[in-house]
């Protein structure tokens, strides 16, 4: 079972969807330029995830510049070509992307239009008998 991580960024790049092999098997890369905590903006961390099947339409409401949330699983697997050394491939294959907004971070100070907060502080008598 392999574990799920979470990694912040802004879009770098969007891949086109590609179809691979005679199964309908598709696949569309995306890359990420690393924001958040623990991240320097002097050597900034570039990283590519993929989409798979059905989630591949998961980046079509998203633009380069964007700022993104992804979750992902890791993927690996061997490959050896006869007479060659065998090489392990790793993939981070993203199964959520939501999009980050300045706005999730602000709390309102001021209350909606139209609700009722009471009567001020000031209409209350102030002369307490303790």
């Amino acid at each position: 079972m392999s574990k799920s991580f979470e990694i912040q960024g802004v879009v770098h790049s969007i891949g086109e969807t590609t179809e691979y092999g005679n199964n309908g098997f598709t696949k569309r890369e995306f890359v990420l330029k690393l924001t958040g905590e623990g991240e320097n903006s002097a050597y900034p961390n570039y990283i590519a995830l993929e989409l798979i099947k059905d989630k591949c339409a998961l980046m079509d409401s998203y633009n380069i510049g964007d700022e993104l949330s992804a979750q992902f699983n890791l993927s690996g697997r061997l490959w050896s070509a006869n007479g060659k050394p065998e090489k392990c491939f790793t993939s981070l294959q993203a199964w959520r992307v939501e999009g980050m907004s300045s706005q999730a971070n602000n709390y309102e100070q001021m209350p909606p239009p139209g609700f009722d907060q009471g009567p001020s502080m000031s209409d209350f008598d102030d002369d307490i008998p303790f």
